[in-house]
């Protein structure tokens, strides 16, 4: 038996714990007071093939629960379709799909878990396994993503995050739906900071020849004045063409020097000759404004429909196939189907119109044709909806597949017979230039037909430029 002096030991020791206990407590909960009041990040959290994702929740417009989604032919895989949401025509996006998860076979009845997102002035529908909740987190408390965490490319990642004892992996919608990866950017900036410092190096050479008193003479030398004039004007075009590099990717070589030096004179002339220098992304646009082909980006006049249908040779082929790369929303894509429905009626006609903005492809399915363009040639190629507006009929649909693609890459392909690609290869890096008129030789047919920009030079060996009117095309 314990003796009493023992007991009392026992008694002062365990209420020592129990305090030292409630401290150590009541840390714990000042320690998570603290961490939930300076909550600056909140994300909504749902699963794909069993594990946490996230998304920021200022991209979240919504969530809701659809199916009997309409279908749109000759879409990318992972488009289930178009939904009316309150009026507003979505398409909806299978995130599933586009990470190449595989998706449970289910009848078409099930309602699909979708977060109603927008990604800059567009919305969407992105399918999920399941819609969890709202988890407020410190922004610091984002690590580094892994791409152990992730059955996904790594590019799409934005951090992982543990929070009420699971671990998140933080999704870049931006990325996602955006125009190019973090690490095709940082490989282009690396590219354009080379060129820009081989420019300077030899616009700085060119500067210190310019200081170097010349010798006194009674008469200036005419040939001289010239070069000197010429030089200024290449030392010029250098700083300019920097500065088109750094705003607007835009790349002065051989594709575009001619044109580059006819804008110059003419901006010359607009500026005055101490003006010429390009400040801002607004000079940089004006600079511009003149060398984007005819009708880029909108609807084409019937005059130069009937221009390109008389300039396209003849092509017997019961099969024609066609690259346009760059087709943005699908103005051009569209457009250039009809034109071709026109020169070859009898034949099967398969567009590949591909571009690395997600946004636009996924949309141009759903292009609708304006009430101008609506009563214009291109009138016999049209078909109303139900909701009165004018969108191209099936058989031109059926002729055009909108892929997300970058075109430098890879391009797997049957044999062309028109290249259709207006205003996209001066804003590559000269690296990628290479590889895509690489690959139009590669894979244009003997008989084929390249099209570029109106202001853009292309070589080619064995291959070369005619002009049919205004139309200036390549042909062996």
């Amino acid at each position: 038996m314990a003796t009493i002096q023992e007991r009392l030991n026992i008694l002062a020791s365990t209420t020592q714990a129990a305090e030292e206990g409630t401290g150590l407590t009541q840390e714990i909960l000042e320690e998570e007071k603290r961490k939930a009041s300076v909550i600056d990040y909140k994300m909504v959290t749902f699963s794909l093939a069993g594990k946490d994702y996230a998304i920021d929740i200022m991209k979240v417009k919504e969530i809701a629960k659809a199916g009997h989604f309409t279908y749109v032919p000759n879409t990318l895989p992972f488009v289930l379709g178009v939904y009316n949401l309150r009026g507003e025509i979505i398409s909806i996006i299978d995130l599933r799909k586009f990470f190449n998860i595989q998706v449970p076979e289910h009848d078409d009845n099930v309602l699909e878990n979708m977060l109603i997102v927008t990604v800059g002035e567009q919305t969407f529908g992105v399918v999920v396994d399941g819609i969890d909740k709202v988890v407020g987190i410190q922004r610091s408390t984002i690590q580094p993503p892994h791409p152990l965490f992730g059955d996904i490319n790594i590019k799409y990642i934005s951090g992982v995050v543990e929070a009420q004892h699971r671990l998140y992996i933080l999704l870049d919608i931006d990325k996602i739906f955006g125009l190019r990866s973090a690490e095709e950017e940082k490989e282009l900036a690396e590219t354009v900071k080379h060129q820009i410092m081989e420019r300077q190096a030899a616009a700085a050479e060119m500067a210190a020849k310019q200081a170097e008193p010349a010798p006194s003479k009674k008469k200036a030398d005419p040939v001289k004045v010239a070069e000197e004039a010429e030089k200024q004007e290449s030392v010029d075009l250098n700083f300019i063409a920097d500065s088109l590099l750094n705003l607007k990717k835009f790349t002065i070589n051989s594709v575009t020097e001619e044109w580059a030096h006819k804008r110059y004179a003419e901006w010359k002339k607009e500026r005055g000759a101490d003006k010429t220098q390009l400040q801002n992304d607004a000079d940089a646009t004006a600079f511009l404004k003149p060398f984007y082909s005819r009708f880029t980006g909108t609807w084409w006049s019937e005059s130069f429909a009937k221009e390109l249908v008389k300039a396209l040779p003849d092509n017997n082929a019961k099969n024609i196939v066609v690259w346009n790369p760059g087709c943005g929303k699908g103005y051009e894509s569209y457009s250039l189907a009809c034109v071709l429905k026109k020169r070859y009626p009898g034949a099967k006609i398969r567009i590949y119109a591909h571009d690395i903005d997600l946004l636009s492809v996924s949309n141009a399915p759903l292009l609708v044709v304006s009430d101008k363009a609506s009563v214009d040639w291109y009138q016999p190629y049209l078909t109303r909806t139900v909701t009165g507006d004018y969108t191209f009929n099936k058989e031109i649909k059926d002729m055009v597949m909108f892929e997300y693609h970058d075109c430098v890459h890879t391009n797997t392909m049957p044999p062309i017979d028109l290249v259709f690609a207006r205003d996209i290869i001066s804003f590559l890096p000269e690296q990628s230039q290479r590889t895509m008129i690489d690959d139009f030789e590669e894979k244009v047919k003997g008989n084929g037909v390249i099209i570029v920009g109106d202001n853009e030079n292309i070589t080619l060996p064995g291959w070369s430029k005619k002009n049919v009117g205004s139309i200036g095309m390549y042909t062996k």
